[in-house]
């Protein structure tokens, strides 16, 4: 891990490429962004129409309120423009940027499951990295598309009035930019250093986390918060010297950007009064240069918006590193998904499943499942059924031997889980209702859909019942139901069952064996059971 900088041009080239999908999204925001300049010009249009008309009003005896009315109105009306815009701009660009977090997380979820890399080091890309492109998206690449068009639409403007001021905000422009460049590099090793910070903190504490019984068995709490708090110190100083730099940066562009309102506004004072010390290239009304000196700042407004956005450059700068080793681990381990149509033909041969160095948990197992075929894995617990059951979802290492569905054989690159319904021994539950618990296997399904799963396994009563994450609310027989709604629910070619009746007395099991008659009728079922009863539903039973 070093502190250096990542090449901004080279993040830009990532993002870029790594959001191709939102490209569209993120351009409407910048568009957005960038239509503030048409309320700002008719705002200060309104104004300079309003003062002039004052003055005409004032010298011709006319009523004031008439004569003010109409730029006035064009004023408060940009006004309302502005903020409304505004809003729908803010509210555009948030929704923007969690579109893009979790399209990236729901692509990199696949290495952080993998183990390919540290836990530190995923969850920080995962979280934090991801996270730190918030701003990005939201604020700082729709205000660069802004400042780099809508200050030359102001200066365009100001030039139809006058192009001698036009100028000066043309030339003041140069420091206003030099300033930020200044600043801004001054502010990148600041804010790499920082997320290094974050970083390292992040996985010292999930160590610590992982160490927690032998440190309080060795009864070193004392001392590993005392870790964790110089650790927590440090962050804070990087945030600290981030902050100071973005003051700074804050307090030169405001220098400039008043510097050239000031120019402005004494060349515009100087006009009116005639006593310019060089013969005027324009001559000025009172509503011309109240139409220029509203129009000053809001040339400098869309840079502004870019300095105070530029630290979340700097942040995504910061965090592409982890998202690219996330993102190269993903390459690595992405499967290819192996839809099927119907119940598949699958092979077991001469498979063995290591876990470690130890015995292995199955040895040369081989077993054939025909088309809709039901197979029954028996024998005592640890001789490795639901290991079999695993390795035909990617979930346990096959250390020899393979297995292949419809000819094709299973491998790191092939994913078949979309294609099995699963129900074991304990299922998940999540909190929220039956029926959300329920939708877990099929996402896409409709409410009646769920609720005719629901009655095929026996699963009585109101879905919209509240459960928590213990299975609170659910005896054990409706949670081995919920594992089965489940199963009827996915529309797949495969079914997989783990123990499905353990635990339950003669009579409930009794009353689930319909249930699972009905579950593996045109699925190539595998199930691993102690019973005699469940074994009878299957066409071949296999003694491990």
């Amino acid at each position: 891990m070093t502190d250096t900088l990542p090449d901004s041009r080279a993040t830009a080239r990532w993002l870029k490429t790594a959001t191709a999908d939102w490209k569209r999204p993120v351009a409407t925001v910048s568009v957005l962004t960038m239509a503030d300049a048409v309320p700002a010009v008719a705002f200060a249009a309104g104004l300079g129409w309003a003062m002039g008309s004052a003055v005409d009003a004032v010298g011709e005896g006319l009523s004031m309120l008439a004569a003010v009315a109409p730029g006035a109105g064009l004023s408060v009306a940009a006004l309302l423009l502005r903020g409304a815009l505004a809003q729908i701009t803010a509210g555009r660009a948030a929704k923007v940027a969690m579109q893009v977090k979790n399209g990236l997380r729901q692509r990199l979820a696949p290495a952080v499951l993998s183990g390919r890399l540290s836990d530190a080091a995923a969850m920080t890309g995962f979280v934090e990295a991801v996270d730190a492109l918030d701003g990005y998206f939201a604020k700082f690449a729709p205000s660069r598309t802004a400042a780099a068009i809508v200050p030359l639409i102001l200066i365009a403007a100001a030039a139809v009035v006058s192009p001698f001021a036009a100028g000066i905000l043309l030339f003041t422009l140069i420091p206003f930019v030099l300033g930020m460049a200044l600043t801004g590099m001054a502010a990148a090793k600041e804010s790499r250093r920082q997320f290094v910070a974050m970083e390292r903190l992040s996985g010292l504490f999930l160590d610590r986390i992982r160490a927690l019984p032998a440190i309080l068995t060795f009864e070193a709490e004392t001392q590993q918060t005392g870790i964790i708090a110089r650790a927590s110190t440090q962050l804070a100083q990087r945030t600290s010297k981030v902050l100071k730099v973005a003051f700074l940066s804050s307090a030169i562009l405001e220098f400039f950007s008043a510097l050239s309102v000031a120019l402005v506004a004494v060349y515009c004072g100087f006009n009116l009064l005639k006593i310019l010390p060089f013969p005027a290239p324009d001559s000025l009304t009172l509503g011309k240069a109240f139409f220029l000196l509203a129009l000053a700042p809001e040339v400098y407004q869309p840079m502004r918006r870019l300095a105070a956005a530029y630290h979340e450059r700097q942040a995504a700068d910061s965090a592409v590193p982890s998202l690219q080793a996330l993102s190269d681990a993903t390459s690595e381990v992405a499967p290819q998904p192996l839809k099927l149509k119907a119940a598949p033909v699958i092979r077991f041969e001469n498979v063995s499943i290591r876990y470690d160095q130890n015995l292995p948990a199955v040895e040369n197992v081989s077993l054939a499942l025909d088309i809709g075929e039901t197979v029954a894995l028996m024998g005592p617990s640890g001789s490795g059924k639901s290991s079999l059951l695993h390795s035909l979802m990617g979930l346990a290492p096959i250390s020899a031997g393979r297995i292949t569905v419809d000819g094709t054989p299973l491998g790191p690159h092939i994913d078949l889980v979309p294609s099995i319904a699963y129900a074991g021994q304990a299922p998940m539950v999540i909190p929220g209702t039956i029926e959300d618990n329920i939708r877990l296997a099929w996402p896409a399904a409709s409410t009646r859909q769920i609720m005719e799963a629901a009655v095929k396994a026996g699963l009585k009563g109101d879905l919209s019942r509240m459960v928590d994450e213990r299975g609170g609310g659910l005896s054990g027989g409706e949670r081995r139901r919920l594992g089965l709604a489940r199963a009827f629910l996915k529309p797949s070619a495969i079914l997989i069952l783990d123990e499905p009746t353990a635990h339950l007395d003669r009579a409930s099991e009794d009353a689930l064996l319909p249930i699972l008659r009905q579950a593996i009728a045109g699925r190539t079922t595998l199930i691993a059971t102690h019973s005699e009863q469940v074994a009878k539903l299957a066409h071949q039973v296999v003694t491990l």
